[in-house]
């Protein structure tokens, strides 16, 4: 059964909690469990009892079990399973109903404190305040709750753009890709190499299937998989007739029937442990909690200072206590996760446009503050269209033997075929010299070897012939002869010094190179017949395939668009150095270090932190080695993105602070990666980052603004509680302030960011929030206490039958300079001139000043106990309000000079 959540650890993770998001910020616990962890023993006892049933039952046993067929089930079985099993998700709660969902936008504390006045007005007959008060609750209640549904509505959209599908059989009609989430128990569902599994599920049939599963069981190399029965199992994710959701076939293909799906899966149930535990937050909640901490901290003192100084100064205890808690309301930062988890959310629309889909939000900060990106070469530097070059023998000269070689293998092998296949398959020349062999088994391609082989029963029925291909040194490895001429040689020391001397003049022209070779392969001994890597021995070189990848014309300016935004570029391929150089000189990337694979492996993380600070290259890496370098690279301090859309690259896509992955990727890649993009292109990923760093600015624009008005607001607040003899505001006065400022400040997602803010990596530093609080809201305080003298000594405003003429000009005042502190802090320059502000934000903060000046003058005036004020006070207050921004603008500067502007 699945735990209850732990309750979550932060305001910002209740928020999301509350509103059903929490999987808009969340990684699901893919690497992120220790096999054999604790996690791990509870998922395999839950899911253990039914899996080890499905592995004793035959394949039509299953199929009889699960009341399906081997066409699968009908489109009406399946939506009645569905309604029954629900969806085929990990991770995502159910959405937030509409009348929850506007409960849990009325129960802020703005609008539940504004209910309070409200019932406090009409016991004492003031119907026009309570009408006014009531009016304001719902249009806050409105507000939050349209802004929040368009929000997450926006966010799961861009999300369904990139969900995995999966090829399932219905009667009748050929296999058809449906949503994974839609699959059900009783599916059958057609598995080929680069798929993710989709469920937990029974192999039906098989055809050299090899599934890798080291997230689930830590197996490094690929597990074959088959559809007989097995009697006595005690571990079912030790079962080879079993694939589990998560995990992903390397090579050969299947029918499975879906035996467990969404939480009744192991990932399922394993997920579902991680929910229950407390979570640690992310640096991105973390950030946010600080952020609510300082400010309730702050209204922590000042709160019941307030609450004291006018109890005891006034003697209406009630009035205080009402006047405190709208100190309270206008210093709670309850509206900073709405406006954040909204600022993402538009700013996941924005980059959408630009070809980038983000499907979890919190990755838009850390792609804005990225400053360092490992890359692929095939298909980022290049332009992934490989075309066959020429094949030569072992010494470099022209020759079509290792060529027909290589399309046997390439033309017989079931795993993922990569484009150097396609290249050579496009050679249907070949297919009448090469007709007639016949395939005996393959031993798959996996990372650490770099090679994979078929065995092949030639047309004349004579003895196989293993038939193997790969990177050139792991083949040289296995070579005992050479072919030269018709003749087969021994591969002496001297041989093969001649041999790598002429592949790496291959390398060196830019080409990719592949080596070929074969050997003899009696029958085996054990029946059925099967091959391994045992096998890959005393083989004979026949020669080199070379391939050619020219580099994409919009690398080099691509390139230099991010050195020119702060983020330094390393490639990790696994690829040779020789043709990684030649490709990085081609598109103008400084080559200031190389690694390889090997010495990688061979160092440890000190040693291996220290390499990578200087190396920019890293040549035949296997995928723990690019794991390791992306974990080295975050150890010392850098926000690391690693672009990847292969099954090797799913570790580094989950080990780097965001994963980017491209929509033509394999499914794996994809599920795991945090930011996908729809077309694999460097130039797509610049405007990605730009736009991301956009949407993190105007998200720091409103927590500055927020801080340092709020906190001016009270301070003046508390310096007027201690000399008036009378409220320098009534509690709705400053409750209309919030939520009229509230209001202006919803454009700022919309807001134009300076260049200058966009050229180098934004980091999260919510400690100078604190410093930049107390420097910036105290000069709002100054010029308030300037407006409280003007209208003490300038119009009387000195004894409570007065005191509405004096709210009323500080209120105005008050208005206007959180008007302007929108323009003032938004950017370092001068507001206006130096930087303006994006239209939809000069219209919200434009109307606001409009209200301010027109509420105390017109019609709702009594109802909202304001009144006119003098001709002569709309003299001065421009003086005043001049003066306030050449204070702000001065202690910009200064603020800049001494701590830069982020």
């Amino acid at each position: 059964m699945p735990q209850a959540p732990a309750r979550p650890r932060g305001g910002f993770a209740r928020f999301l909690h509350r509103q059903h998001g929490s999987h808009r910020f969340r990684r699901l616990a893919w690497w992120g469990h220790a096999v054999g962890g604790a996690a791990h023993r509870h998922a395999a006892a839950q899911v253990g009892g039914a899996l080890r049933g499905a592995t004793r039952l035959s394949p039509e046993a299953a199929l009889a079990h699960w009341h399906s067929s081997a066409e699968g089930l009908t489109e009406a079985q399946a939506q009645r399973v569905r309604r029954r099993a629900g969806p085929n998700q990990v991770g995502t709660e159910k959405p937030l109903p509409w009348p929850l969902h506007l409960w849990q936008a009325y129960r802020s504390p703005f609008s539940l404190l504004l209910t309070a006045l409200a019932g406090v007005s009409w016991l004492t007959q003031d119907l026009r305040s309570a009408t006014v008060i009531l009016a304001m609750v719902a249009l806050a209640t409105g507000m939050r709750f349209v802004q929040e549904r368009r929000s997450n509505r926006a966010a799961d959209a861009l999300k369904a753009l990139v969900s995995s599908q999966a090829s399932v059989l219905r009667p009748g009609r050929p296999p058809g890709e449906e949503s994974m989430a839609r699959l059900v128990p009783g599916d059958v569902v057609a598995l080929s190499a680069g798929d993710m599994v989709p469920a937990d599920a029974r192999v039906l049939a098989a055809k050299d299937l090899f599934v890798n599963q080291a997230a689930m069981t830590g197996e490094s190399l690929p597990v074959e998989k088959h559809a007989r029965a097995l009697e006595a199992v005690t571990d079912p994710l030790a079962a080879d007739n079993l694939v589990f959701m998560g995990t992903n076939v390397v090579s050969g293909s299947a029918t499975v029937l879906v035996v467990a799906t969404g939480a009744h899966t192991f990932f399922g149930t394993l997920a579902g442990h991680a929910a229950s535990t407390e979570r640690a937050p992310t640096q991105f909640e973390a950030g946010i909690n600080q952020v609510s901490r300082l400010l309730l901290r702050l209204m922590a003192v000042m709160v019941p200072l307030v609450l004291l100084f006018n109890g005891w100064g006034h003697g209406n205890w009630l009035e205080a206590f009402l006047f405190a808690l709208s100190v309270a309301v206008g210093l709670t930062p309850e509206m900073l996760p709405m406006i954040v988890t909204s600022t993402l959310a538009k700013g996941a629309v924005a980059m959408a446009r630009r070809q980038v889909i983000v499907k979890r939000l919190d990755a838009i900060q850390n792609l804005g503050a990225m400053d360092v990106l490992c890359t692929d070469k095939t298909g980022t530097l290049t332009q992934d269209h490989i075309a066959l070059s020429h094949a030569t023998d072992a010494w470099g000269r022209p020759d079509e033997g290792a060529l027909r070689w290589a399309w046997l293998n390439s033309q017989h092998q079931t795993g993922l075929k990569n484009p150097m296949d396609r290249a050579l398959l496009a050679r249907g020349d070949l297919a009448g010299p090469c007709a007639g062999w016949t395939k005996l088994d393959e031993v798959p391609f996996d990372f650490q070897r770099r090679r994979m082989s078929v065995v092949l029963q030639p047309p004349d029925g004579g003895v196989a012939r293993l038939v193997c291909k790969g990177a050139v040194e792991e083949v040289l490895a296995c070579c005992t002869q050479v072919s030269q001429a018709d003749a087969v040689q021994p591969l002496t020391p001297e041989r093969l010094q001649a041999i790598r001397a002429a592949a790496a003049q291959l390398s060196a022209e830019g080409l990719r190179v592949v080596a070929v070779a074969w050997r003899e392969m009696p029958a085996p001994a054990t029946e059925p017949a099967a091959w391994h890597v045992a096998d890959e021995a005393a083989l004979t070189l026949a020669g080199f395939v070379a391939f050619l990848d020219p580099p994409k014309d919009s690398t080099a300016p691509a390139l230099q668009a991010l050195a020119g935004h702060g983020v330094t570029v390393k490639v990790l391929t696994g690829d040779g150095d020789a043709v990684t150089r030649q490709v990085c000189q081609q598109v103008g990337l400084t080559v200031s270090g190389v690694l390889l694979g090997p010495q990688v492996a061979a160092l440890d993380d000190a040693a291996l932190q220290a390499a990578v600070r200087e190396a920019n290259v890293f040549a035949k890496l296997a995928p723990q080695d690019k794991e390791r370098i992306v974990r080295a690279l975050r150890a010392q301090g850098h926000v690391v993105g690693f672009m990847g859309d292969g099954i090797n690259d799913a570790p580094a896509l989950h080990a780097a602070d965001v994963g980017i992955s491209v929509d033509s990727g394999v499914d794996i890649a994809k599920e795991v990666a945090d930011i996908i993009l729809l077309e694999k292109s460097l130039l797509v990923l610049d405007a990605g980052v730009v736009e991301g760093r956009k949407t993190f600015a105007n998200m720091l624009k409103y927590i500055k603004m927020a801080a340092s008005s709020n906190f001016g607001n009270v301070l003046s607040v508390l310096v007027a509680s201690l000399l008036l003899p009378f409220l320098p505001m009534l509690p709705m006065h400053l409750l209309v302030q919030n939520l009229l400022y509230d209001f202006s400040q919803a454009a700022v997602p919309f807001d134009r960011v300076d260049d200058d803010l966009l050229a180098q990596p934004q980091r999260w530093n919510p400690d100078d929030l604190g410093r930049f609080m107390l420097t910036f809201g105290p000069i709002s305080s100054i010029f308030d206490l300037a407006t409280f003298a003007l209208m003490w000594w300038g119009y009387g405003a000195q004894s409570p039958a007065q005191q509405t003429l004096f709210q009323s000009g500080w209120f105005v005042e008050s208005l206007l300079t959180q008007t302007l502190v929108v323009h003032l802090i938004r950017s370092p320059r001068l507001p206006f001139v130096g930087s303006r502000a994006a239209p939809a934000l000069l219209a919200t903060t434009g109307a606001l000043a409009v209200l301010a000046l027109w509420l105390p003058q017109g019609p709702l005036a009594p109802w909202l106990k304001l009144q006119p004020l003098p001709a002569s006070y709309f003299t001065l207050l421009p003086l005043l309000l001049l003066g306030y921004m050449a204070c702000v603008q001065w202690a910009k500067r200064a603020w800049v000079r001494r701590h830069g502007w982020q």
